[in-house]
């Protein structure tokens, strides 16, 4: 695709995006060339805002009045008013983003710097109106995301994982690593977490495949969740959280707090970094071995990415069943090569059969999501592990994905299809007390 191609889409997405963003709030433009106005009119230190700052709410109270009054608008002292109260929500809280924050549409925000903000939106990246004063204002923000929750952003440490209030996922980067402008990117979550009626409405999974992995859970079989970045993981995760009883003791470990589990029973622990003497860290693999004294029924890692995998595979293996992870991966084959690869890291010289034959026992099922050329996300497999044949771990589809092309509109054509195949698992099951329906595989 020709660039001058690419620019018309981004145009024109944003021309859409406006459109829809005035008929929610007629005054939205208006807002957005005045908010980018007071910031660059406002001539103060970052660091003094605050809620109670008197002073720079009469600023920017005057400039807001000033520029309202300039576009000679015949409007109510009363929307007067409510503009003037929006913008100082907006630039007293996370500034120019404030508003896309709010936006229940807006899925991914990025800030390259304080001349462009993106977002992604039905699945498409849209560069949006929004802009920051400088540098100096990107980093106040994100000093305010990170400082609540106890991180720090500095020229020693300039790179952060945080989230909001919210649950939504925070990374900044500051120079001198990053060249352009500090860089902010915010995963957004539902405030309400989805179920799983609504991946299926969606079309992430169809009803038969939901049934059969709430099944495995409730069967305390052991899954990880693999896929790309922004393939809808730790969404999917969540959901399958939700299949677990009420009377289970639940430990959750994440480097960045974003599970949103329904149960009352449940232990949310998270990593911390090493402090300015670089003493302190805590990790993902500490927070595993922490979690064995726990008395935990269930064990969920938001990721695994290093040596952590090696515990999180003994824990299956020694009798808490039922563990659930996610781990970055293209296809089921990868995740089992990337989980050897993490366990090697462990700096554990172990044998790759061993590895191998403690990778087969441990986990049951690998749920693949696959973000597609549209956007949508699907689960692509779930593929069940069925032990080893030699030096290889024997994989079988039980479900997958077939794309069959992409119709005028750019949309992915494709349906799920079941292999038929009964899995190794339905027995383990059936002696749990829990029989899986021969139709769902059909």
């Amino acid at each position: 695709m020709s660039l001058m191609k690419r620019l018309e889409e981004i145009n024109v997405d944003k021309k859409a995006n406006k459109s829809v963003r005035e008929e929610i709030d007629p005054y939205y433009e208006l807002k957005m060339k005045i908010q980018n106005r007071v910031i660059e009119e406002l001539d103060i230190d970052f660091d003094e805002i605050s809620e109670h700052n008197q002073e720079l709410k009469q600023k920017i109270d005057y400039i807001v009045t000033k520029h309202i009054e300039m576009e000679s608008l015949n409007m109510t002292n009363n929307h007067k008013k409510k503009i003037k109260e929006e913008l100082l929500n907006e630039i007293i809280g996370f500034g120019p983003i404030t508003g896309l924050l709010s936006d229940n549409s807006v899925t991914e925000i990025m800030v390259n710097g304080p001349e462009h903000v993106y977002i992604e939106k039905n699945g498409k990246l849209v560069l949006t109106d929004a802009k920051f004063k400088d540098d100096n204002h990107v980093l106040h923000v994100i000093k305010k995301i990170v400082a609540p929750i106890g991180r720090r952003i500095d020229e020693s440490s300039p790179m952060v994982d945080a989230r909001l209030p919210n649950g939504s996922r925070v990374n900044a980067i500051i120079s001198p690593l990053a060249i352009d402008g500090p860089s902010i990117t915010i995963r957004k979550f539902a405030e309400d977490p989805f179920k799983v009626e609504d991946l299926v409405s969606f079309g992430t999974m169809t009803q038969s495949m939901a049934k059969l992995i709430k099944y495995c859970v409730e069967g305390r079989l052991n899954i990880v969740v693999s896929g790309g970045t922004g393939s809808g993981k730790t969404t999917t995760l969540n959901v399958l959280s939700s299949f677990i009883p009420e009377n289970e003791r639940i430990v959750t470990i994440e480097d960045a707090a974003e599970l949103q589990l329904s149960q009352e029973h449940v232990v949310r622990l998270e990593t911390r970094p090493a402090n300015v003497e670089g003493k302190g860290e805590i990790t993902i693999r500490d927070l595993v071995r922490n979690s064995l004294r726990m008395r935990p029924d269930r064990i969920i890692v938001g990721e695994v990415r290093s040596g952590e995998a090696l515990d999180m595979l003994q824990a299956m293996n020694t009798g808490h069943d039922g563990s659930l992870t996610t781990g970055h991966a293209n296809s089921p084959r990868d995740m089992l090569s990337r989980i050897e690869t993490m366990v090697l890291m462990s700096g554990m010289n172990l044998p790759i059969k061993a590895i191998r034959d403690q990778v087969a026992s441990a986990i049951d099922i690998i749920v693949q999501q696959s973000r597609l050329m549209d956007g949508s996300r699907k689960i692509t497999y779930i593929t069940e592990v069925q032990g080893m044949e030699g030096d290889v771990i024997i994989l079988q589809d039980i479900f997958k994905f077939e794309q069959k092309g992409v119709d005028n509109r750019g949309k992915v054509r494709g349906e799920f299809v079941s292999t038929g195949i009964m899995p190794k698992f339905v027995q383990k099951l059936k002696e749990k007390g829990i029989n899986v329906p021969p139709d769902i595989l059909r």
